[in-house]
């Protein structure tokens, strides 16, 4: 039998996720109204999103692909 080596556990301390983006955080980086990003998202148009509890939030690596597909 090959010898294979376990990696060790990773924890939720040791892994840095960017901070998410909240809905205003997205409205001034694209320069629309708020009310445009729940617009798109009931049309699903817009960048995606995640609900938390009551909450959106964005990750700015999907913002940024979802821009990026604008302009192509």
């Amino acid at each position: 039998m090959p010898d294979v080596k376990m990696s060790e556990p990773v924890s939720a301390a040791s892994v840095e996720a960017a901070p998410l983006w909240r809905v205003t955080d997205v409205s001034a980086f694209l320069g629309v109204p708020v009310a445009t990003l729940y617009q798109w998202r009931h049309n699903g148009t817009g960048p995606k999103a995640y609900r938390l509890g009551k909450h959106l939030r964005y990750r700015q690596a999907d913002v940024e692909a979802w821009l990026a597909d604008q302009v192509a």
